[in-house]
């Protein structure tokens, strides 16, 4: 059984296909469990609008919910995007709607998007990928509400560089992020958008999931980053069966934010 936690509708910015598409998508894949992860980033310098209403956001989960209980389990989730200046704002969010599942991610530094490339400017590669790691070390210093980290390495999809550099190169910061995450019993996901970005590697790459694994790393989601059905749970015969021949025993689904254990 595949559970696809990671997965976006109108609800976010980026995506246009309405949720009960992504449903039936799932429904034909035959998923056990899906949860629906729409972004919200606040504190941008751009114009873009990246919130959600909430109060809409959850009418129509619980509709959806209701409507297809005999045929799929859907979960009530959010993809924030971590700022080390808004962690108080996005502890305000997970703490007021009721979560299951809510996962950290971040997409922009000092209200810069990566997306757009800003970022990148006067800033060698060493240097940008340095700084979006320490930036997420010191974001999982200081906030505790979520359930994994997304796409950990996302800083490799953008920059328009020749070559990705060597996690190595950050195997210390990587380390203690990590450590962190373990230690506040979270967890990370594995995020097959990487396909639809041609890079070279998983994301996050199989040295950083295999350092979690060696560390006691345990909690570990697996999510398509979809926004439109085709992409739904893609490439996840390989990724469970990449897991189980890591030494992996268990994916996490999640439940009123607890994790729960699901034999691969």
């Amino acid at each position: 059984m595949f559970y696809d936690y990671h997965m976006h509708s109108s609800f976010s910015n980026d995506s246009k296909t309405d949720m009960e598409e992504m449903v039936k998508r799932s429904i034909e894949l035959g998923l056990k469990e899906i949860c629906f992860t729409d972004h919200v980033d606040y504190d941008l310098d751009t114009d873009f609008d990246w919130g959600i209403d909430y109060d809409k956001y959850f009418e129509k989960l619980n509709f959806l919910q209701n409507k297809y209980h005999k045929q799929i389990s859907i979960k009530k989730g959010i993809e924030l995007g971590l700022q080390k200046q808004i962690t108080q704002k996005c502890s305000e969010d997970a703490c007021k709607y009721p979560f299951d599942f809510i996962i950290c991610s971040i997409h922009a530094i000092n209200k810069l998007d990566l997306y757009f490339g800003e970022f990148f400017k006067n800033k060698t590669q060493h240097e940008a990928y340095e700084t979006y790691f320490k930036e997420l070390y010191t974001v999982v210093k200081n906030y505790k509400d979520y359930s994994v980290l997304g796409h950990l390495d996302l800083i490799k999809r953008y920059g328009n560089y020749d070559k990705l550099l060597d996690d190595s190169l950050f195997s210390d910061i990587i380390e203690a992020i990590l450590k962190q995450v373990i230690y506040d019993g979270k967890g990370i996901e594995i995020n097959t958008s990487c396909y639809r970005y041609n890079l070279p590697d998983l994301t996050p790459s199989r040295n950083i999931i295999s350092l979690y694994k060696d560390l006691g790393g345990e909690i570990i989601t697996t999510g398509s980053d979809s926004h439109n059905p085709s992409q739904v749970a893609y490439q996840f015969d390989y990724i469970y069966t990449y897991l189980k021949e890591s030494g992996f025993k268990y994916v996490s689904t999640f439940n009123k934010m607890k994790p729960e254990f699901k034999k691969i």
